[in-house]
């Protein structure tokens, strides 16, 4: 297999594109600012900032302080509550199997680029591997893509979430807007995308087939090759 060690370079891009987009798509499912908030009343949100993200929602606060936060108060958005919306509750689920599914991806182009550059397992199917991993990358950013602009609409809609009393959070914002717990989700989403493209655009090298080079009165010239007549004068004329 070292002949395919010069075709696998969009792959391996496509790997590091990849291994971006699961990394992003962790850090959003991190971030808290997925829905920034604001509000006018200050007397409990004392920045008149608060961050709605897929598990917490928190905000500044001089008089609330949540245990191993300085100034910060955090309420976690748990997914049986009825309060949570459908979108924050698909955020949960969809983005950790995202997470899931694009590091089995990544794994098998780790596997699959080791076949091609190292020649090992000579015949392991490789563009099918790829096509596994690529179809596992586009799987994972559908996967993200769909909490991720579900999200995105409610805050362009500007849509409410009824928090219970023990949140001290509004039910209504006076405004909000979108967070870059979104934008860096959508950044690894397209990161995920490439990949998978990347990845299912494999194609094996086609081997031409090589001409046969016969040797002047060997059998050679049975396989198609033609007798030299100046050759055979010269060599029956040496007998």
């Amino acid at each position: 297999m070292p002949d395919l060690a010069h075709t696998g370079h969009s792959q391996l891009l496509a790997l590091w594109l990849s291994c971006a987009g699961c990394t992003l798509t962790a850090v959003s499912l991190g971030l808290i600012q997925w829905r920034v908030w604001l509000v006018s009343d200050r007397e409990v949100i004392s920045s008149g900032v608060a961050w709605v993200g897929v598990f917490r929602a928190c905000f500044n606060s001089h008089t609330l302080v949540t245990p191993g936060y300085r100034v910060m108060h955090c309420r976690s958005i748990s997914l049986t509550e009825d309060f949570t919306p459908p979108e924050i509750a698909a955020g949960q689920v969809l983005m950790l199997l995202s997470l899931l599914v694009g590091l089995c991806g990544n794994a098998g182009g780790v596997y699959t680029l080791r076949n091609v550059y190292f020649g090992m397992g000579k015949n392991s199917p490789v563009r099918l591997t790829f096509l596994t991993s690529g179809a596992l990358c586009l799987m994972a950013a559908t996967m993200s893509l769909t909490p991720l602009l579900w999200n995105l609409n409610a805050v362009v809609t500007n849509q409410t979430i009824p928090f219970p009393p023990e949140f001290k959070l509004p039910p209504t914002p006076d405004s909000q807007h979108v967070g870059r717990g979104i934008w860096v989700g959508l950044v690894g989403t397209s990161f995920m995308i490439v990949s998978g493209i990347l990845f299912c655009t494999y194609r094996r090298p086609v081997r031409s087939a090589t001409r046969a080079e016969t040797v002047p009165g060997s059998r050679g010239a049975a396989a198609g090759g033609n007798d030299n007549p100046a050759f055979e004068f010269h060599e029956h004329g040496r007998v």
